[in-house]
């Protein structure tokens, strides 16, 4: 079976010089940054985006609004595949790491691990799984135990000896809002998230982290356009410092002006009663080069290769491990 010893952790430099490497899920934010003919450029103004921002957010005892940068790590978990007589591996989960700069005091800080968040078996799930369960259907469900997998497998990854060797806090993972779902300003605010927003109705993807062990909350930091999505062990609030959470918002912030500019490159920010919209024409392009549609080509793609090379060749003992890793 499926020991907790099967993760093996990589990690390489995210910055202007960054190649993904052949095992990298193309779709991935820093990847599809990094190819073209714009790549270097590409990489050069999305990270002096996230250190404009973390320094924007982090404004005290920062008079020229640059005491602060941030440096990002990829993060591979790859999970050997012993447990069906392979000496080989498969490439798991991708997340980013942050260390956070502090020129002023000429010192180094630990951020956190997650903030964007990449997985093969979540393409499979939702590129070819829940498109061929849906097929001719008049109506949209999902599998029974949906997510379940990939859930434990998620799991097992942060509560394994590597991931604690590696990290010294729990995952926290920021993305966009969803773009079925209508949220609802509250009256509570945060002095570095921003305001909190709620919704009446989980999303997919909310319950897909859910089966992670995952909760969800939405807040809107200061002077940006839409609430983002955190997802969190424990207690958001008080679990993370005041930087750690700014690394987290600067980064993935970042990115998602990049890739969904409609909701946060938007010209106005979030009202009261917020519905995002990838059809909304009142908002600034940033100076990146990335195309979305190929991006949703490779997530399609990218599935077709997990089923062929995981799940289907080892249906029976992943499943079989899921079940009693469950129980």
């Amino acid at each position: 079976m499926i020991r907790e010893t099967a993760f093996e952790i990589k990690r390489i430099r995210f910055d202007e010089n960054y190649h993904p490497s052949g095992r990298t899920r193309l779709t991935t934010n820093f990847a599809n940054l990094a190819r073209g003919e714009s790549r270097q450029e590409n990489l050069r103004n999305v990270l002096r985006m996230i250190d404009n921002r973390f320094n924007g957010l982090a404004h005290w005892d920062n008079p020229m609004g640059d005491r602060y940068s941030v440096e990002l790590e990829i993060v591979s978990i790859e999970m050997d595949l012993a447990f069906a007589g392979k000496n080989e591996s498969f490439p798991l989960i991708e997340v980013l790491y942050t260390t956070i700069v502090d020129k002023k005091a000429n010192r180094r800080i630990e951020g956190l691990a997650g903030n964007s968040f990449s997985s093969y078996v979540r393409d499979y799930d939702f590129s070819v799984l829940l498109p061929d369960y849906n097929k001719n259907k008049a109506e949209f469900t999902v599998p029974q135990n949906y997510g379940d997998l990939h859930g434990n497998l998620f799991k097992s990854v942060v509560n394994s000896t590597a991931y604690r060797k590696n990290f010294r806090k729990l995952p926290l993972i920021c993305l966009s809002v969803s773009t079925n779902r209508t949220y609802y300003r509250t009256e509570n605010q945060h002095p570095v998230l921003g305001v909190e927003y709620q919704q009446r109705e989980f999303s997919l993807t909310d319950q897909y982290f859910n089966k992670m062990g995952m909760q969800v909350r939405y807040f809107m930091p200061r002077n940006s356009a839409a609430p983002l999505a955190f997802y969190f062990f424990g207690d958001l609030l008080s679990d993370y410092s005041t930087l750690e959470l700014i690394s987290t918002i600067s980064v993935m912030e970042s990115f998602q002006k990049v890739y969904r500019p409609e909701i946060y490159n938007a010209n106005a920010a979030a009202g009261d009663c917020y519905k995002p919209s990838l059809q909304h024409q009142d908002y600034s392009n940033t100076r990146i080069v990335y195309d979305r549609e190929e991006r949703s080509q490779l997530a399609t793609a990218q599935g077709k290769y997990t089923e062929e090379n995981f799940i289907e060749p080892y249906h029976d003992v992943l499943e079989q491990w899921s079940a009693s890793y469950a129980a």
